[in-house]
């Protein structure tokens, strides 16, 4: 049977997602609960229950996107966000082992850059980020078309850049609403969208602090593109002004005049991006 599927699967700390992909994109996706508090070996079954329902004879590779470090050349995943029993799981050998194809595994964020750059905004692009919004900030590295993920599958942590008395995550991401005042993001949100002025001016500041975590992302890195992704990119209306105004006090404006900013339209990067994991490294 010819080979012509990939399975890609984001792993979660409550929920394992994925789906088949094809060079025609996303079929029969799957969303499914894990036990994430449980022992190694029980959340390891969860993983091995929920591929079971995907694979078949076309499939010709997995590619897992994991909340955390991967050694990218042994496949052993280390100290996986909200699941505490995983503090180094050989990961790659044993998927390998019960399915008997090639298996590939790499930090989330990087899977949704990689689901861009194939998939969606950043389809012929040489360079780009996939800059991920959300509860934290963390992004996902594209080089002269490939992927750069670093030995441990951990670079692009500008989240974690020391940032006034903090670092640019506590600003510059969903946690910025509850950090510095106080509220539930949601809530904001939904203020925002229904034109509370106080709700929009939050989304303002925010925008400021992520248009300064975008400069300095940009002294280290010249890319053609920055793709955003992650919840907070559904208020991009409300925060975009306020971020292009810190962006161009960037010191060399020839460069940011051929800087395009996108808000991802993909609902399943991780998932596109963790399938085409194998084919990247090949």
């Amino acid at each position: 049977m010819n080979k012509n599927s990939n399975i890609g699967i984001d792993l979660g700390g409550t929920n394992v997602r994925g789906g088949l992909v094809t060079e025609r994109g996303l079929s029969h996706i799957l969303n499914q609960r894990i036990h994430g508090s449980g022992s190694v070996e029980e959340v390891l079954q969860g993983l091995f229950g929920f591929t079971d329902q995907l694979i078949s004879n076309s499939v010709a590779s997995i590619g897992i996107g994991v909340p955390g470090l991967v050694d990218a050349e042994t496949g052993l995943v280390f100290d996986v966000v909200n699941i505490p029993s995983w503090k180094e799981v050989p990961l790659q050998r044993l998927m390998e082992d019960r399915y008997g194809i090639p298996v590939a595994i790499n930090n989330d964020a990087n899977c949704f850059a990689l689901g861009e750059f194939y998939f969606g905004k950043g389809k012929g692009c040489n360079s780009m980020l996939g800059l991920t919004i959300g509860t934290g900030l963390g992004s996902g590295i594209i080089i002269n078309q490939k992927l750069y993920a670093g030995r441990h599958c951990g670079a692009g942590e500008f989240g974690m850049i020391e940032y006034l008395d903090k670092y640019y995550e506590y600003y510059a991401s969903g946690q910025f609403f509850q950090n510095v005042h106080g509220v539930d993001g949601e809530t904001v949100f939904q203020q925002a969208e229904a034109g509370d002025a106080n709700a929009i001016r939050m989304y303002e500041e925010l925008g400021a602090h992520l248009g300064n975590a975008i400069k300095t992302i940009l002294y280290a890195l010249d890319v053609d593109l920055i793709v955003l992704g992650g919840s907070v990119r559904y208020a991009w209306r409300h925060f975009h002004k306020t971020m292009w105004e810190r962006i161009e006090t960037f010191a060399y404006q020839r460069a940011l005049r051929d800087l395009r900013i996108e808000v991802s339209e993909l609902g399943n990067s991780g998932i596109l991006g963790a399938a085409a994991l194998y084919h990247d490294l090949h």
